[in-house]
């Protein structure tokens, strides 16, 4: 199972982030556990300056603007 977290303050991109990658998840059929990180200092751990973030397994994959749909799976399959 992977473990992916979506950064961010709750915005829509954001909100839209997390439904693209349970969507993509979903298509893919892999188990994945997202968690919503929207604490400030926690992004900051990660060295995210822009939001949202994509975290897959310990390794940031993405920040700032919407992710590409592509890129998602890509992240999710690797």
């Amino acid at each position: 199972m992977k473990d992916v977290k979506v950064l961010g303050p709750g915005c829509k991109r954001c909100q839209a982030t997390q439904a693209m990658v349970e969507a993509a998840a979903r298509d893919l059929g892999l188990e994945v556990a997202v968690e919503k990180v929207t604490d400030y200092a926690e992004m900051a751990k990660y060295g995210i300056l822009a939001t949202p973030g994509i975290v897959i397994d310990g390794k940031v994959v993405h920040s700032g603007g919407l992710p590409r749909e592509e890129d998602v799976r890509r992240w999710l399959q690797a």
